[in-house]
């Protein structure tokens, strides 16, 4: 094998170990979103799992759900979004920006 080969594939192994040590370090990083004034809260991981929704007791209106249903999916939303944003800017440290097929 060539040795510019070689010290391909020693790159891309050493970047691949790095790569998988970052996402089980950002599995453990949260974090939060907030809407409706902070009335509803949701936390997601760096893996895009919600780990907790928070919603206090003065937005919990029985003659409209919709509004409190409508909270929760942009907290949730929002915090997905975050934590997506979180794992790809992280990854991009590591990689320079380069975008990688199949790595987001």
């Amino acid at each position: 094998m060539n040795p510019n080969m070689k010290e391909m594939m020693r790159q891309a192994h050493r970047l691949q170990a790095k790569m998988t040590q970052l996402q089980d370090e950002l599995a453990t990083r949260t974090v939060e979103a907030s809407v409706g004034g902070g009335m509803v809260k949701a936390v997601a991981t760096g893996k895009s799992e919600i780990v907790s929704v928070t919603i206090e007791r003065e937005v919990v209106d029985p003659d409209d759900i919709e509004m409190l249903q409508d909270l929760v999916v942009a907290a949730v939303n929002d915090a997905l979004g975050r934590a997506k944003a979180m794992m790809e800017e992280e990854m991009g440290k590591l990689t320079g920006g380069m975008r990688i097929p199949g790595l987001f």
